[in-house]
């Protein structure tokens, strides 16, 4: 059979999640890798989370996707970040096992109907009349698919670059995509490079452990997804921490003559927020050290991830790098660092459904559209499979607005403002981060899921019954009061220091910034810590989620002003030209997007509102 409906073209994190979510929906799915042996495969750190990635995380999970599933089948080491702040800035960490996250991958999707998998490379397409047809494999063969979605990573036109050596490559010894790049460069879509790396791996035979700190992972250990259970996780580990110093950096300084980064020979654009020791030496010139974390790369792995020393130095420099630092003075580097340029896309030039404008029936997610990080790719993977699957059925775009999940922020990011740099998920991005929390993403989205058909019974189930509980815990608070002088009131003053000098009811209580959900009496429901944190978050948070909800209807308002696609910007009198230029090129779908467009004001906007306000009154 050569003919699917579906075709996801890539093995990584996104498209996983789109040929996953694809085949849950119904639609026969065809997954393209180069190998299938690497699906599910982590090119750098084997962790996932992180701050405002969890978030991205939970959500995918809120919607039946993998990652979290995987991950907690694989966790060796959980952190709760930010565990003191607010919930909204909180985040989960895992550092996992790299071949029990991949194990984990396989066996979801070896289990998944409606799909198959198949050992190929893409070298073309068949586009008629700006319509995708079909995909040509390197042996020539053609299958065709209704829908086809990109989700390369960074194998399009990917170079290696170690110290001033080049070599092609998508990863460390997997060739590169060099044909579908070609292929790719030669359509009408907007073609940028940019530039990510990784640190060398280390022999953790080779390290002196006594030496270094200690990093424990929380007890209780937390879970990623809703319905992980606590005996599917593995053993738990220890991730240790040492520190660069003077010496290290003067090793660097001398060296950068030989980087690529710094020899003009990489001209992609690296991650800001996530840079390489050769950066951070020369952008933090006055710090005489920088931090860096020994973590594993699985229970049975010799590999150490020195985490905070991403490089593309040659190889004899990373050895002086490495044996510089405590710890590490007889470190062997089992695999060097390196960096790799490859080919992305400006997401400009996606439609919130992340089809390509370009050309009808093909879908790009992840790296492709300027994103770093295993989360954003999963976020667009499930995005691009849902709405993949939803236009071979004739069904409505499914969208996620800003206000509904950091996918939204993710996705009307790209499309909106593009990138010029890899683009990498903040809970400083998403301005309703208030209702956006990593504890409620099953509040937020499963319901969608379920309507979808794509939420399976056991996640269903869970949220049923974490909706139930929560609901009946926040109306015990409201009932249940504490008087003074009490057992209960004087166990409250001694662990906040607060003071309970009339009849209150536990929610009232509960308001106070010193109080906890744990300093409370108990109730008799068993509470899940997702559930408690949600409830913490909806008392302590009422005024503020009220207020901000306050934005979000006047930011639907605008969001439901449609702008209509054949408008003449040059038409828009008061307007300068530089804002029609902006707002002729994204063609923006509403007003509220345009505002989000870069360099167009609010007086532009006001413009822009009274223009389509007449043109509405001439057409009617």
């Amino acid at each position: 059979m050569n003919k699917y409906e579906v075709i996801v073209i890539g093995g990584g994190h996104a498209g996983v999640e789109a040929a996953d979510v694809a085949s849950r929906y119904g639609v026969n799915t065809l997954l393209v890798t180069h190998d299938k042996t690497k699906i599910g495969e982590m090119s750098c750190n084997p962790a996932i989370g992180g701050i405002g990635k969890s978030h991205l995380a939970k959500e995918v999970d809120a919607l039946g996707g993998i990652m979290a599933r995987a991950t907690d089948k694989a966790g060796i080491h959980y952190r709760v970040l930010n565990a003191t702040k607010g919930q909204a800035v909180r985040a989960t960490r895992v550092q996992t096992d790299r071949q029990l996250y991949k194990n984990a991958v396989q066996q979801i999707l070896l289990n998944s109907e409606n799909l198959t998998i198949k050992d190929a490379s893409i070298v073309d397409f068949n586009i008629k009349n700006s319509v995708i047809k079909s995909v040509i494999t390197e042996t020539g063969e053609e299958i065709f698919g209704s829908a086809i979605i990109l989700t390369t990573g960074t194998f399009l036109g990917g170079v290696l670059h170690t110290g001033l050596d080049q070599s092609s490559g998508g990863r460390l010894g997997e060739p590169s995509s060099d044909k579908l790049a070609k292929k790719l460069r030669s359509l009408n879509l907007k073609v940028g490079r940019l530039k990510t790396g990784t640190p060398p791996r280390l022999n953790k035979k080779t390290i002196d452990w006594s030496v270094l700190e200690p990093q424990p992972g929380d007890t209780p250990t937390p879970l990623l997804s809703y319905v992980s259970q606590p005996d599917e996780r593995p053993e738990q580990l220890n991730c240790f921490m040492t520190r660069t110093n003077k010496h290290t950096h003067q090793i660097i300084l001398d060296h950068l003559d030989e980087s690529p980064m710094y020899s003009g020979v990489i001209e992609g654009v690296g991650p800001r927020y996530c840079p390489s020791i050769e950066d951070k030496v020369m952008r933090f010139s006055e710090r005489d050290s920088h931090q860096i974390f020994a973590e594993p790369e699985g229970l049975n792995s010799d590999l150490i991830y020195p985490n905070g020393i991403s490089t593309s130095l040659p190889l004899k420099a990373q050895k002086k790098l490495i044996n510089s630092i405590k710890g590490f003075e007889n470190a062997e580097i089992v695999k060097p660092g390196y960096a790799i340029e490859y080919d992305f896309f400006n997401p400009t030039g996606l439609k919130h459904s992340l089809e390509t404008k370009a050309i009808s029936g093909l879908y790009f997610a992840g790296q492709i559209n300027g994103t770093t990080g295993y989360e954003e790719a999963a976020a667009q993977g499930i995005m691009a499979g849902i709405n993949a699957a939803l236009s071979v059925s004739g069904d409505e775009v499914f969208e996620l607005k800003r206000d509904e999940a950091y996918i939204g922020v993710l996705i009307d990011d790209l499309i909106s403002l593009g990138t010029k740099e890899p683009y990498r998920m903040f809970t400083s991005r998403a301005e309703y981060r208030l209702i956006l929390r990593e504890d409620n993403a099953d509040m937020r989205l499963t319901e969608k899921g379920k309507k979808l058909g794509i939420v399976s019974d056991p996640l269903w189930k869970k949220y049923l019954k974490k909706k139930d509980t929560t609901a009946k815990e926040l109306l015990r608070l409201h009932k249940e009061k504490i008087k003074p002088n009490t057992p209960e009131a004087n166990k409250i003053k001694e662990l906040t220091g607060e003071q309970i000098s009339n009849n209150i009811s536990l929610y009232e209580i509960l308001k106070r910034p010193k109080v906890a959900y744990s300093h409370l009496p108990k109730g008799e429901l068993q509470l899940e810590r997702n559930a408690i944190d949600e409830i913490e978050a909806f008392v302590k948070y009422a005024g503020y989620i009220k207020r901000q909800k306050v934005d979000i209807e006047r930011l639907q308002r605008n969001e439901n002003t449609p702008i209509p696609n054949h408008i003449n910007y040059s038409q828009v009198t008061g307007l300068s030209n530089e804002v029609k230029q902006k707002l002729s090129e994204a063609r923006p779908e509403s007003l509220a997007r345009a505002s989000r467009l870069p360099g167009v004001t609010p007086a532009a906007i006001s413009l822009l509102m009274v223009y389509l306000k007449k043109e509405r009154r001439t057409v009617g």
